[in-house]
């Protein structure tokens, strides 16, 4: 059953490009496809164009559905829609799998041309900045010069931020949430232990499993248990299972708490759709990511160019992207005398706010949005 407010049914689509991408590793992928969806319509001078960037386990499939039948809505589906905050009555929105994606991108699954066999561990490493160099030339594809906004949630927000300082005059809008300039050593730690887990799982075959028909379940399942932690908070953790038990007391190590049986359900949940190599590629651009680093850590440098306007959001209960480390992105931004927006939204759903229905975060987002021009390029 669809909603007044969805998109509807959509489909997925494929842009090829023929053209090598050089990639910040210094290899280059001589050829590439990078899977999409669209809603709304592209105006007459292309000028209402948002384009979404999706955090590590996301894809293009932001909102609405591909059959009747289907259970579950795109990721974002309540933010993109007829009358919803991102209103698709207003613009055209673009959601894209990123290159090294598991939905049908170029990446570690797509065969090898040379080979005919699964490019597995010979995928190159990737970089937040070649995701970003890759979407441009989605854009050209599409015809879009500029982007009226670009939105992104946790490492989409980061893509967000490298837009505006890699093309400051493609983009007039970046709407930055639950992000930060660059990882803590503590988020590069938690990184570093789920990528180990995957890494030392036995049907891990240093990234070539595909070639044994097997799949690095283990690995995969405590890492994104260890990830599903690190997403919530304390507080919605305490709300929604406490210390509820399943049954009485077996004094196992089976699942006796509520919480382990959660886990357990994502961490099987994930394995069963995610890819291991896919998952390592995105963790690594997290951790590579710093625009500040050529300009001795001054972040405010290295938005001296930057010439969109923006709105930052952070939420409390967010350890993990906390409220600071927003502040960081502002500051750089007030620094550079950049009109800037910041809300910092009282939410105890951790790091995952970013992705819920509430009431004052969306009313935020829609009142940021409803203020942008799209009649003509500027």
């Amino acid at each position: 059953m669809l909603e007044p407010s969805s998109v509807g049914i959509i489909a997925a689509k494929t842009a090829h490009f023929s053209q090598p991408l050089r990639l910040k590793s210094g290899e280059i992928l001589p050829q590439f496809d990078l899977v999409y969806e669209t809603y709304g319509t592209l105006n007459a001078n292309k000028s209402n164009a948002v384009l979404i960037c999706h955090a590590l386990s996301g894809s293009h499939h932001v909102a609405g559905k591909y059959s009747t039948d289907d259970k579950y809505s795109g990721w974002w589906d309540n933010l993109v829609g007829p009358n919803k905050p991102l209103d698709t009555n207003k613009f055209f929105v673009i959601g894209v799998n990123n290159l090294g994606g598991c939905h049908g991108s170029s990446g570690p699954t797509s065969i090898n041309p040379e080979t005919v066999k699964a490019f597995g561990s010979k995928f190159p490493v990737l970089t937040v900045e070649d995701w970003v160099n890759s979407q441009t030339l989605l854009a050209d594809y599409l015809g879009i010069t500029q982007l009226a906004a670009i939105v992104g949630g946790s490492l989409g927000g980061m893509q967000a931020l490298q837009w505006t300082i890699a093309y400051p005059e493609r983009v007039r809008h970046a709407l930055v949430i639950a992000s930060a300039p660059n990882l803590t050593a503590q988020n590069i730690a938690f990184n570093e232990v789920a990528r180990q887990a995957i890494i030392t799982d036995p049907e891990f075959h240093d990234g070539d499993y595909y070639e044994y028909g097997v799949v690095p379940r283990r690995g995969l399942r405590i890492a994104r248990m260890l990830g599903h932690i690190t997403y919530l908070s304390d507080d919605a953790m305490g709300a929604k299972f406490g210390r509820k038990l399943k049954d009485s007391i077996k004094y196992t190590f089976d699942v006796e708490f509520e919480m382990e049986s959660y886990l357990r359900y994502q961490g099987d949940k994930f394995a069963g759709e995610f890819d291991a190599n896919t998952y390592l590629r995105m963790t690594r651009a997290l951790d590579y990511f710093d625009p500040a680093l050529r300009y001795d850590a001054d972040l405010s440098k290295a938005l001296a160019n930057v010439k969109a306007k923006f709105l930052v959001v952070s939420f409390t209960s967010d350890w993990r992207f906390s409220p600071a480390r927003s502040r960081e992105i502002v500051k750089a931004l007030l620094d550079n005398e950049l009109s800037v927006s910041y809300a910092e939204v009282t939410a105890a759903h951790g790091h995952d706010a970013f992705l819920m229905p509430d009431a004052h975060y969306h009313n935020i987002l829609r009142n940021y949005l409803s203020s942008i021009e799209v009649g003509a390029i500027k």
